[in-house]
């Protein structure tokens, strides 16, 4: 088995998605199965009305990034604030891997040659989920108390290094009492 193609496959964000998938009317899917999910939890910590404090994971470029990488970001960083502020934080991904990665399998190798067709009817097979994200758009939000600023910004620089693309931390202050 050969794993997981590199991002570099598939990270241009301004091609024609070509995702859709419908219960209600499956005729109209483009992709008849969806493969398995990676990312099943967006909401972490304890949600309290008097956090002061609130911080992005803001994206400056347009990018893809596939669910097994926002679920190894997510993992990290919850489990260092877990380590350092246990119950003193709420940590949502904003994010949802609804595009589709569709693979066409090649067979290489001596024979190789009479088992495959080339590039004839190669939409391909769905093998992975990702989500879709902008310039500007927030990836994880996390609320706090401003005493954990620090500890909130290491574990989101953490974040940072398990997906690809450029991120920048967006610290500011809560206005109202938080209702996320």
């Amino acid at each position: 088995m050969a794993g997981i193609r590199p991002g570099r496959a598939i990270r241009d964000a301004d091609k024609v998605a070509w995702t859709r998938f419908s219960r209600r009317k499956p005729r109209k899917s483009f992709i008849k199965a969806m493969p398995h999910a990676d990312l099943h939890q967006f909401r972490m910590g304890v949600q309290k009305p008097d956090y002061d404090l609130i911080v992005n994971l803001r994206c400056e470029g347009d990018l893809i990034l596939r669910d097994n990488a926002i679920e190894s970001a997510r993992q990290s960083t919850n489990k260092y604030m877990e380590k350092t502020m246990m119950g003193a934080y709420y940590f949502v991904v904003r994010v949802y891997p609804h595009h589709i990665i569709r693979e066409n399998k090649m067979i290489a190798g001596a024979g190789a040659d009479r088992l495959q067709k080339g590039m004839r009817q190669a939409f391909g097979r769905p093998t992975d989920r990702a989500a879709r994200v902008d310039l500007g758009q927030d990836v994880f939000t996390v609320y706090s108390y401003k005493t954990n600023v620090e500890n909130i910004k290491t574990a989101l620089e953490r974040a940072k290094r398990k997906l690809s693309g450029r991120y920048r931390i967006v610290v500011q202050e809560a206005q109202s009492p938080v209702a996320a």
